[in-house]
């Protein structure tokens, strides 16, 4: 079953969130061995022990993987999306650590229909929540989306 949508479905304030996904060592690790980032905060505990975190901090690049992962499985731009613009204006408010269980809550905050028949132009903020319903990670991410009468 399709569940695209796309630029007139979208409505300013309109929310949509994931399902909820809990960080391994496997995939920091991976991430890691991805990115080559193999700094002392991820990979040493003896070393990430003794920082004012007492333990090892997932990569924050690896975040913002994980938001656009969940934004996908939302399957809500499955066959609409034409390009991610931009990621703007990225916060990392608080420490993913092994164990944290992330899920996204995207929001719709503009939609510009331009000039274009066959795409629109969608703003969104993206924040990644953890399992206590705080906000770790936060930003904006522009979109071109198809329209239905293209």
């Amino acid at each position: 079953m399709d569940h695209s949508l796309y630029f007139e479905d979208l409505v300013v304030g309109q929310h949509f969130e994931s399902t909820a996904r809990t960080i391994t060592e496997t995939d920091m690790t991976f991430f890691s061995m991805l990115s080559g980032d193999w700094n002392p905060i991820h990979c040493d505990q003896e070393f990430a022990g003794n920082t004012r975190f007492g333990e090892r901090l997932v990569h924050g690049a690896f975040g913002i993987a994980i938001a656009t992962g969940m934004m996908h499985a939302l399957g809500i731009f499955e066959k609409s999306a034409v390009a991610m613009m931009s990621i703007s204006d990225w916060s990392f408010l608080k420490p993913i650590t092994i164990g944290t269980t992330l899920r996204l809550r995207l929001t719709i905050l503009e939609a510009e229909a331009g000039e274009s028949k066959r795409v629109g132009r969608v703003n969104r903020r993206l924040e990644l929540i953890n399992q206590n319903d705080e906000v770790v990670q936060s930003g904006e991410s522009d979109m071109l989306i198809l329209k239905k009468l293209a």
